[in-house]
């Protein structure tokens, strides 16, 4: 009976782990050019209305651009600083997807699904249709 007890503790100890001891995303991550590998710009995770949205807040050497000349409807010709080129991302499993990212540089929206790495790194994955058919980044932890 004792052994059932410590048994039923240390299950209502790891299941309330994974429950209030998930990390978020909610913070600030740098973003690294897929060509050249130089850190591109700082982008704000932030949560409305129980999804995830993440905006542009710097613009750091290597970015190309400051507009977002090829972007879709309201995003088109937009400052890039300010910008939310992630959006309506929902809670899912262990990660937030079911969300939407925008390329600035040639303005194509893909489908979009984020989760932690650890503490310090973010994966972002953009993909059309079914997720296997896109690619990942991994942004960094800004302190």
């Amino acid at each position: 009976m004792k052994f059932y007890h410590i048994f039923l503790g240390a299950l209502f100890l790891l299941s309330s782990a994974t429950l209030f001891g998930q990390s978020s995303p909610v913070g600030t991550w740098k973003t690294i050019d897929d060509k050249t590998g130089e850190p591109k710009s700082h982008v704000q995770i932030y949560e409305k209305d129980g999804k995830l949205y993440g905006k542009i807040v710097k613009l750091l050497p290597a970015a190309t651009t400051d507009i977002c000349n090829d972007c879709p409807g309201d995003k088109k010709d937009k400052p890039l600083i300010g910008l939310d080129i992630l959006w309506d991302l929902k809670p899912y499993k262990d990660y937030w997807s079911y969300g939407h990212i925008v390329d600035p540089a040639n303005g194509k929206v893909y489908k979009a699904s984020i989760w932690l790495e650890g503490a310090n790194e973010l994966k972002v994955r953009g993909y059309i249709g079914f997720s296997i058919i896109g690619r990942t980044q991994t942004w960094y932890k800004v302190n």
